[in-house]
């Protein structure tokens, strides 16, 4: 959700600023069908959480329109058994959960902007930060 989020931070952080655009262009490419994007039942729950309305119903407008692929709750007893393991290293069991849905769903890469949980890396999927991903990417 931060990666989704990041667009509404405060922008006079240098840092801040160039990962809104990286996750802006992330998100066109989804929309012009270049790139997939996989969402989860968490990122769902997580998202309802969101207190500012505006906020919460334009990302799930966008993820309603432009996922590829979805790990709904048929697959949460997954999904968790998958967070306990990678909760061992560190990381929260909503983050875990995410990264569990993502690898769950073999994607390639998760693309978030929390620090904390980039240190948490996992041999299963690639996680990086929006800019990290662009850079990687570019020319594929």
């Amino acid at each position: 959700m931060c990666c989704y989020n990041r667009p509404y931070d405060d922008q006079s952080q240098i840092k801040v600023s160039l990962e809104a655009q990286a996750k802006l262009h992330i998100q066109k490419l989804i929309q012009e069908r270049k790139l997939d994007l996989t969402a989860s039942y968490m990122l769902r729950y997580e998202c309802a959480q969101n207190p500012y309305e505006m906020r919460r119903r334009a990302i799930l407008q966008f993820v309603d329109a432009n996922a590829a692929a979805y790990v709904d709750l048929n697959r949460k007893a997954d999904v968790e058994a998958m967070a306990e393991d990678l909760m061992q290293t560190g990381v929260k069991f909503k983050d875990a959960c995410h990264v569990a849905s993502a690898i769950l769903a073999e994607c390639e890469y998760f693309i978030s902007t929390d620090i904390r949980l980039l240190k948490h890396q996992s041999g299963k999927i690639k996680m990086v930060g929006p800019i990290e991903f662009l850079t990687e990417t570019e020319g594929e």
